[in-house]
């Protein structure tokens, strides 16, 4: 009886470890090159149960941008952006991996002048301030 009590105890002690490793909620950031030099982007990040929600502020590019779609799953997560240019809408699907204080990104840039999209991965680090 006593070793499975202390199994069931270990257990547990390592998910809540897991769920807390999980935990995306806060600000992040990251530095970009783009055709006007570096820039930095902030995703303010929220989660509730397996819900994400937050905001995106991509180098100064028009304010910040609700996310839309959001969903957490261990330590994965994905999300859209939703942006009017010139009349146009334009989802950019984002999803990431948690790693420790890193988050790993990956989206599309849209492609100009007709060009394919162009993929970028980019690793935010979580905001101390």
């Amino acid at each position: 009886m006593t070793k499975k009590l202390l199994f069931v105890i270990a257990i547990l002690c390592v998910l809540t470890i897991a769920v807390y490793a999980a935990d995306v909620s806060g600000k992040w950031t990251w530095e970009q090159q783009g055709r006007n030099g570096a820039t930095t982007s902030t995703l303010t990040l929220k989660v509730d149960g397996s819900k994400l929600s937050g905001t995106l502020e991509a180098g100064g590019r028009g304010g910040p941008a609700e996310i839309s779609d959001g969903t957490v799953n261990g330590n994965s997560i994905t999300f859209n952006i939703k942006r009017s240019m010139n009349g146009n809408d334009m989802v950019t699907p984002y999803k990431g991996t948690l790693d420790g204080d890193t988050l790993n990104l990956e989206f599309s840039r849209p492609g100009r002048g007709g060009a394919e999209p162009t993929p970028v991965k980019v690793a935010a680090k979580r905001a101390t301030t």
